[in-house]
């Protein structure tokens, strides 16, 4: 099969912040844009923003690696490189991150960097980079 992009819209609350987090903050080419919504090259996918004044009560959490896991989420997987220079980008802009960069289930066959971080509706996102690409799908116990 080959790998197509992906689509995916989610509700944002204020479209002038949006734009300038996703364009500014992560380095994502604009689209199309209306009074309602903006799209967005997210790392050759396409986002779609739609204004959205509904409240929303945070994001519910799992537990990972001892960690409080947003469930609603969305990412990249990246490079490693990719990831440390995206971890850096933010840190440039202040991002609050929810979990910080750091390196999760070490020594494991899903060993992958991971951060957390919300976009200023209150969207989670996670950008990751696996030690190597071939444990992407892999369940605990596998071989490497």
């Amino acid at each position: 099969m080959t790998l197509r992009p992906f689509h995916l819209a989610f509700p944002v609350q204020d479209l002038e912040r949006t734009q300038h987090f996703y364009e500014t903050v992560l380095g994502c080419e604009l689209g199309r844009r209306c009074d309602t919504w903006i799209d967005f090259n997210f790392f050759g996918h396409q986002l779609t923003a739609h204004l959205s004044l509904a409240n929303s009560d945070g994001p519910e959490t799992n537990l990972v690696d001892s960690h409080a896991v947003p469930v609603r989420h969305w990412g990249v997987i990246l490079t490693i490189a990719d990831w440390r220079n995206l971890a850096e980008r933010l840190k440039q802009h202040r991002v609050e991150f929810v979990i910080e960069p750091y390196i999760r289930f070490q020594g494991e066959v899903g060993e992958q960097a991971t951060m957390f971080f919300l976009d200023p509706s209150g969207n989670a996102l996670e950008f990751k980079a696996f030690k190597q690409d071939g444990s992407i799908f892999k369940a605990v116990g596998d071989r490497a």
